[in-house]
């Protein structure tokens, strides 16, 4: 039995200032609305210099110090693997601008519950948030796709 896989390697931060943290109001189809910034690791690029370009790419903000603090993952219909790596930080500078994956802006931590969040960013904020929970993985049962916090 290989112990190797498919994966694709994606990256999420939640970048913070006191209470307010940094959002983004993704326009994607597939994934829309309130997020944190973030998005895929290219190969043979360091997960940390990826989180950081990503963050610039996507904001104008040049972050420093990410610290790792958990993960989501799920297995794909073609038995790949699709894992992103969170990251919280409260190092940046740098002025912000939005992208072509949408408008950024920062928001109260507390106001993000009574908005539209993208799907399953209500789960995974307390990944970021609770240091007891470390992973949101998905897993299929019956055909149904569930979530689950460790």
């Amino acid at each position: 039995m290989s112990r190797t896989e498919e994966v694709t390697l994606t990256n999420m931060c939640m970048i913070y200032d006191g209470s307010k943290v940094l959002v983004q109001e993704r326009i994607d189809d597939d994934y829309g609305g309130i997020t944190f910034p973030g998005g895929h690791v290219e190969k043979s690029e360091s997960f940390t210099d990826a989180v950081i370009r990503e963050v610039f790419e996507e904001t104008g903000l040049k972050i420093s110090s990410p610290k790792l603090c958990g993960i989501k993952d799920w297995m794909n219909d073609d038995g790949s693997r699709y894992m992103v790596l969170f990251y919280k930080t409260d190092q940046y500078e740098g002025e912000l601008i939005s992208s072509d994956e949408g408008e950024v802006y920062w928001l109260e931590l507390e106001e993000m519950k009574q908005i539209h969040l993208a799907d399953g960013m209500d789960k995974m904020l307390e990944v970021f948030l609770d240091d007891n929970v470390s992973e949101y993985f998905f897993y299929k049962e019956n055909g149904e796709l569930l979530g689950m916090l460790k």
